[in-house]
């Protein structure tokens, strides 16, 4: 038995370790990691799965939010862009029609000048001839009464000259 006692008891000198001990521990320890997997491991490596696929999931619905924000973006910039050129075109066409009402404005100014002037003229041309016509006809009046005068009576050059100097100065007054 001493034998069996030995080998029972390896290197007591060392700790003293058991055969059956050890045995017996094993057993529990192999009981235990086949519990531990059924009902521990199972569930963790399950949240774990569950945990993986959600910050997964996590992440790609943030990659598509950021590449959703991009093309936002894009067409932000671009309808910024049409919005700026549409401002500008407007300007634009303001400015043109600007300047041809401003052209316009100058062309009608010009013709009605032109035709005021066009009537001033002919007015000055009608006021003209009435002056010349009212002179003839005061001429022609004045030289019936000087030669009536003339006629009543003889006269020298000298009251000759009186005579039509007095009615030049009447003519004058007339006017």
């Amino acid at each position: 038995m001493q034998a069996f006692t030995g080998f029972s008891t390896l290197n007591a000198a060392i700790g003293g370790l058991h055969v059956g001990d050890m045995l017996t521990q094993l057993f529990f320890f192999i009981v235990l990691l086949f519990l531990v997997k059924k009902y521990a491991w199972g569930p963790v490596i399950g949240m774990m799965q569950k945990r993986e696929e959600y910050v997964a999931n996590e992440i790609e619905i943030a990659e598509k939010n950021r590449a959703e924000a991009e093309q936002a973006s894009k067409a932000a910039a671009e309808q910024l862009r049409q919005t700026k050129e549409e401002a500008q075109k407007i300007v634009e066409d303001a400015k043109n029609i600007g300047v041809k009402q401003e052209q316009e404005i100058i062309e009608t100014a010009r013709i009605e000048a032109e035709r005021i002037k066009i009537s001033a003229q002919e007015e000055i041309k009608i006021e003209k001839e009435r002056a010349i016509q009212a002179l003839q006809d005061k001429v022609a009046s004045l030289s019936v009464l000087i030669a009536s005068k003339v006629i009543e009576k003889e006269i020298n050059a000298q009251d000759q000259e009186k005579l039509i100097n007095e009615y030049i100065k009447e003519v004058g007054e007339e006017r």
